[in-house]
């Protein structure tokens, strides 16, 4: 077997064409065991991710505290946003006495769990009001060993099955990801109420076995052999090698914060870090300019660029000085990007940039909220289409998306998600002139949700064919970090665009004929336009309209691309042939 290879037992050779044994075993790929273990790994990280803040929100709120304190928080899960820095060393490291029991992801794994559990117990011990700084370091390390768990699942399942197969892992590890939403978040907040936040933690804590069990019921890997370092030549020079690998892992980490902090939307530390230097008026001047709407997305994409940047730098080896922390970082960050433009060569590209803008127009209607409320819906009426009903229609568009990539292969299945994305979210411009009526809410909600998972489990299953083996874990960190960036920058834009549209939609403007649409429209919609948009009610409806159709119109790049690489690939394989090299 060559060096860096990880083979399961009975799937060296996965392929992705569509023919009558995959189409026949479509549905059973659901009851494999493979995919059950999935369902168990998506819950185990889907737990831990919402109890450190969403859920964890709601106590310090209980304990009194202000809602900046409570904000702070949010930097627990920053590590989910910064895995592109240690993936590397998960690809490579084994862990002592684990890995030759259980094999390299497992073991990985098995570590991951272990740590997120004795997080989550530190966490329940924790109490606020007594002690905040220890129980905001207990947040931050569960966070941390969260993230790693993340990063090994993900490459367990790649690597765990054909590509084939791809959809109905990824679908399998969406439902545990929600059902453990659940069980984090409802649960979690009827537990507390009942016996206490120490109680509530410490059995969720517990239910993270059902991880644990996942991992012992995983099929058991093949021995991996990883590549040799390229200095294992060099001699070592302990002195300076220690002041090189503090300075790069200086670089390492504050590259990676302005990253984070870029693309997690939170300035939070880099305002603490301005305040300890004693520049407390810059630390609040640039939080705000962070976060401010619309603007503040250029700060973020100042900080995401500017860190990688840095990161780069921290990885580059020293000009015509071969060091052993130099050579091991530029081969552990570099190889996995050479060994991906190697492959693909003038695809590679296309490919991210299809990765990048392929859930844009998902992305950004991500002002949804208010339009139901404008539209004259009830909070209650707009928890129960989207927060349960809602929650059907995505876990059915899920299994969708699973069953069409098993039958239709990985790349057909990313074009009809990349068309049907941008043309449902034209539903939404209907359901505006509807008024609030609830069917049509659950119908517009049902489409969209049923789309929006299948495309997304399309997504998942193409991103994890793009990796190879040795490199799994940080070519998929990487590609995960990509997707969401423009949407996020697109998205800023959201709330100005139907503002502008409505004031265009006046009498007179270029959008005025559009308001004619909203002639039979109830009197109930949009009732509170003239107070919040300082518009006509009809305008903002015409405004929301005009919104709902530029959102399908910025997916028409994600169908051309799509439809660009499928062609160079002939619908064919992504992933390499054997899935042996690297």
């Amino acid at each position: 077997m060559p060096p860096g290879s990880l083979v399961l037992p009975d799937e060296s050779h996965p392929t992705d064409e569509a023919n009558p044994d995959v189409a026949v075993g479509a549905f059973r790929a659901y009851a494999d065991r493979r995919t059950l273990v999935m369902l168990g790994l998506g819950f185990a990280c889907g737990l831990p991710n919402l109890l450190i803040f969403d859920t964890m929100s709601a106590w310090l709120r209980e304990s009194g505290l202000s809602l900046e304190v409570i904000s702070l928080f949010s930097l627990a899960t920053l590590a989910y946003s910064l895995k592109i820095l240690w993936a590397p060393l998960v690809d490579r490291a084994a862990i002592p006495g684990l890995t030759r029991w259980l094999g390299h992801r497992r073991s990985w794994m098995l570590a991951a769990q272990l740590t997120v559990i004795v997080g989550l117990l530190l966490v329940s011990r924790g109490d606020p009001k007594k002690d905040l700084a220890l129980l905001a370091a207990f947040a931050v390390f569960t966070g941390f060993a969260s993230a790693t768990q993340d990063i090994v699942v993900d490459a367990w399942r790649i690597e765990a099955v054909g590509v084939a197969r791809q959809g109905a892992m990824a679908a399998a590890y969406q439902w545990g990801y929600r059902i453990a939403g659940v069980a984090g978040g409802a649960v979690a907040l009827i537990l507390a109420e009942a016996y206490g936040w120490h109680v509530s933690y410490g059995l969720m804590a517990a239910l993270m076995g059902l991880g644990l069990l996942a991992v012992f019921a995983a099929p058991r890997e093949t021995m991996r052999v990883v590549r040799p370092l390229p200095h294992a030549d060099m001699a070592a020079a302990p002195a300076l090698e220690a002041v090189e690998w503090l300075a790069r892992i200086g670089l390492l980490l504050f590259g990676g914060l302005l990253l984070g902090s870029g693309l997690g939307a939170k300035a939070d530390v880099l305002a603490v870090m301005l305040g300890a230097l004693n520049l407390h008026h810059a630390g609040v001047t640039l939080m705000a300019a962070w976060s401010a709407k619309p603007d503040g997305i250029w700060w973020q994409l100042a900080g995401v660029l500017t860190g990688g940047a840095v990161i780069v730098l921290a990885v580059w080896p020293i000009p015509r000085l071969r060091t052993r922390p130099g050579l091991y970082l530029s081969s552990a960050f570099g190889e996995p990007l050479a060994d991906f433009f190697g492959r693909f060569k003038g695809m590679a590209g296309l490919i991210l940039a299809l990765i990048c803008v392929y859930r844009l127009s998902d992305f950004v209607l991500n002002i949804m909220n208010p339009f139901y409320l404008d539209l004259g819906f009830s909070m209650t009426e707009v928890a129960e289409a989207r927060k349960l009903f809602g929650l059907g229609m995505t876990m059915a568009g899920v299994f969708a998306g699973g069953l069409s990539v098993a039958r239709l292969g990985v790349m057909r299945s990313m074009v009809i998600g990349a068309f049907a994305l941008p043309i449902t979210n034209t539903i939404f411009a209907w359901l505006a002139t509807q008024g609030p009526d609830f069917r049509s809410l659950l119908i517009a909600i049902g489409i969209d949700n049923i789309v929006s998972g299948f495309a997304g489990t399309c997504l998942i299953a193409y991103m994890s064919s793009l990796t190879s083996a040795g490199f799994t874990a940080t070519q998929y960190a990487l590609f995960s970090s990509l997707y969401s960036l423009p949407g996020k920058l697109v998205a800023s834009q959201s709330g100005r665009i139907v503002e502008s549209a409505a004031q265009a939609a006046g009498p007179g403007g270029p959008f005025a004929p559009l308001t004619r649409l909203f002639a039979r429209t109830p009197h109930t919609a949009f009732v509170h336009a003239l107070e919040k948009s300082h518009v006509a009610p009809v305008s903002l409806g015409a405004g929301y309209m005009v919104f709902f159709f530029y959102s399908g119109l910025v997916g028409l790049a994600s169908m051309v691309l799509a439809v660009l690489v499928a062609r160079k690939t002939g619908l064919s394989p992504i992933r390499s042939p054997a899935r042996t090299t690297g």
